[in-house]
């Protein structure tokens, strides 16, 4: 786990929605056409760490982040949010979404910062309530069509923590939460806190004037 302070190297990533057909399932690519640099010299990064292309509670969190994503973007913070499936699988799954989603099929980044998987990341009571409302959303938009079931085998597993890092523009990690269970991350709101606090901080590193 990377703790606030650490340093994180310079990565250069492809979305999902750039690539071309024929393009290998994985997207972390160094150089090319429509890379996301992480971190971004320019603004702030919010490196989010989900699960497995159309999973319903990482779906449930992430339209409030597509709802508010003006807002967001008028804060300086780039979104950048990486699956544990390969672009093939995501693309039908987050083709509407207006950030950067990135495909790590074996999972190389995750080890890179530390993150998990663990049973606890569904057995935990405070999951509860979340996964029986995003599955009970997800059922809905699925039979109106406005989404679809995830793929039944997921080579990653289904039992991943999630995780939010907040990058500054020099790559010291401004502020990090490694998720307890399958829907603790960090809310739009407490983002943008996060953001402002960072900002306004004296000599905080990383951040813009």
């Amino acid at each position: 786990m990377l703790e606030p302070g650490s340093v994180v190297p310079v990565h250069l990533l492809t979305p999902v929605t750039s690539l071309t057909p024929g393009t290998p399932a994985e997207s972390i690519a160094g150089g090319a056409g429509g890379a996301v640099p992480v971190p971004d010299p320019d603004r702030l990064v919010h490196l989010q760490f989900r699960r497995f292309a159309g999973c319903p509670v990482c779906h449930l969190h992430l339209r409030s982040v597509v709802r508010r994503h003006a807002e967001i973007e008028a804060a300086g913070i780039r979104e950048v949010v990486l699956f544990h499936s390969s672009a093939e699988e995501l693309r039908p799954h987050t083709a509407d979404f207006p950030f950067a989603v990135i495909a790590d099929p074996k999972q190389r980044l995750y080890r890179e910062f530390g993150v998990e998987s663990s049973p606890r990341s569904l057995l935990d009571p405070r999951a509860w309530g979340p996964v029986l409302w995003a599955i009970a959303r997800s059922a809905v938009e699925v039979a109106r069509g406005r989404e679809r079931l995830p793929a039944p085998r997921q080579p990653g597993g289904r039992l991943g923590l999630p995780a939010d890092l907040l990058i500054g523009p020099d790559g010291r990690v401004l502020a990090a939460k490694y998720g307890e269970h399958v829907y603790d991350q960090w809310s739009v709101d407490e983002l943008l806190r996060l953001a402002t606090a960072a900002r306004n901080s004296v000599g905080a590193p990383g951040t813009p004037a």
